[in-house]
């Protein structure tokens, strides 16, 4: 994993805002995260940073609180949180990837209402972060493939949020643009 520091300074920050419900703090980590993923394009990256954004938008609805298992599940969340920043301390990233993978399973094994709120909240937490790393410029279809949903999701949010709406006039004009490439030939 090229980003391995990174990744456990983002996670150890996450787990102190965290402590402090500090949920917006915790969306700025993901967008951090992500602009790193847009660059290495690491699988593992991506997956921090959609478990960051879900759980900040976890901790932002006091809804779920009184849902059946929420205390478990939480409990549970942070408990992989804190064992992803250990096993990357310990340059253990097999163990690293299975806390993510522990994350995952975490909302398996929900059940009911808390179940499908917590599965939607990570569905569209992969919707927003493939729009973030579209915006970096990666093709849309590499961005879906990347992060497991399909082209149609991520082109109906990106359509929604503006993000592929790029302007392509001329930003200097013609004489001005032929006066640099004179200099530059100059030399």
């Amino acid at each position: 994993m090229k980003e391995r520091r990174h990744i456990l300074n983002i996670l150890v920050k996450t787990k102190s805002a965290l402590d402090k419900k500090d949920y917006i703090k915790i969306k700025n980590l993901s967008d951090q995260v992500i602009h790193h993923a847009s660059i290495h394009q690491d699988g593992d990256v991506i997956s921090v940073a959609v478990l960051i954004y879900a759980l900040s938008k976890i901790i932002e609805r006091e809804n779920y609180k009184a849902e059946k298992n929420w205390a478990e599940f939480y409990s549970g969340f942070r408990k992989n949180i804190m064992d992803m920043i250990v096993a990357l301390k310990n340059k253990n990233e097999k163990k690293f990837r299975n806390e993510v993978e522990n994350n995952r399973k975490l909302i398996g094994g929900l059940s009911g209402k808390l179940k499908i709120y917590i599965g939607d909240v990570f569905n569209r937490a992969k919707i927003n972060k493939a729009s973030r790393i579209y915006e970096h410029g990666i093709s849309i279809e590499k961005t879906a493939k990347m992060l497991g949903i399909s082209l149609w999701e991520l082109s109906e949010y990106s359509g929604q949020t503006g993000i592929g709406n790029v302007s392509l006039s001329v930003t200097m004009n013609l004489n001005d643009r032929i006066k640099i490439a004179e200099e530059i030939f100059k030399k």
